[in-house]
């Protein structure tokens, strides 16, 4: 994928350097993004686009007419109560379920055309599929050749995100002896492994130690960095305030607020002193208290 031209999210790119200025390697991080580091404003180019998705299970409505168009290039923060169709959606938008009716297209690939989309995108879930008697490497080698990744390019891909997520002194260690951390950054380096365009991420940062959720947080930012899309489902509000571009609230299967961070605090008439907490809570009705970064576990 070309990287677009230079401008974009001041407060992002602050936030970016800032990292990068207190670690150097973050220099050399993610391939995606030695092209160019400055983040960009995000296309006009349609990078995922559902149109009235309705799904049911049995008398329970999951997603009530949910449409979405997101541009190219766009870090793009979800969230919602537990139970909102959050999941759901992206099951959906991977296409990993089909929807009662509606429609997806993803980089302009219908969902419904699994083998034309899955070179496409990376889906991490909340549950990553880890093989526990594989070492870390023999994991993300089974998963390069499962998408006929060029071997030599595949070496050289594991060996730098072994390095880049500090996992190469660990990596022929069996995944059943990894700590959560180390784990998901096992999965996050599986699903960017090919090279996606856009990145669907579930819960990422969720109960993880501050060095790895941080970490989490910087390849994220690097993908979106290079013209990837990172679509983000999580509870934790800090996050999306740090990386987003533009923040959506579903709830009982339909979308309630949609916008910048400040968008979404004028949508739920909170005060410009408000927080996206306030925000989020107005517009779900008081639903569930997000988490903040105190909350998360280690």
């Amino acid at each position: 994928m070309a990287t677009k031209a230079a401008g974009g999210n001041n407060k992002r790119t602050e936030g970016r350097y800032a990292a990068a200025r207190s670690n150097p390697r973050q220099s050399v991080t993610i391939r995606r993004s030695r092209v160019k580091l400055t983040h960009v404003m995000p296309s006009t180019t349609l990078a995922v686009e559902a149109v009235d998705l309705r799904k049911r299970y049995g008398d329970e409505v999951a997603l009530d007419g949910l449409s979405l168009s997101i541009p190219a290039g766009t870090v793009y923060g979800f969230l919602g109560p537990n139970g909102a169709g959050k999941t759901t959606t992206m099951r959906l938008l991977t296409g990993l379920s089909t929807p009662d009716s509606g429609s997806v297209r993803v980089c302009g690939v219908s969902a419904t055309d699994r083998r034309s989309l899955a070179p496409r995108i990376g889906y991490l879930p909340e549950t990553p599929p880890l093989y526990d008697e594989f070492s870390a490497r023999e994991q993300l080698d089974y998963v390069a050749d499962l998408r006929d990744i060029p071997t030599d390019d595949a070496r050289d891909r594991i060996e730098t995100y072994l390095d880049e997520f500090d996992l190469a002194a660990d990596a022929d260690r069996r995944l059943g002896t990894y700590s959560k951390g180390m784990r998901q950054k096992t999965a996050f380096i599986q699903s960017v492994l090919h090279d996606p365009d856009v990145l669907f991420l579930d819960e990422p940062t969720s109960g993880l130690d501050p060095r790895a959720a941080r970490r989490i947080r910087e390849s994220v930012v690097d993908f979106a960095d290079a013209g990837a899309t990172v679509f983000l489902s999580t509870h934790i509000l800090s996050v999306v305030e740090a990386v987003a571009d533009e923040v959506a609230v579903l709830f009982d299967g339909r979308l309630v607020a949609e916008g910048t961070a400040d968008e979404v605090r004028a949508r739920a008439e909170t005060g410009a002193s408000a927080s996206l907490e306030d925000a989020f809570l107005a517009v779900t009705g008081d639903a569930e208290r997000p988490e903040s970064d105190a909350t998360q576990g280690a």
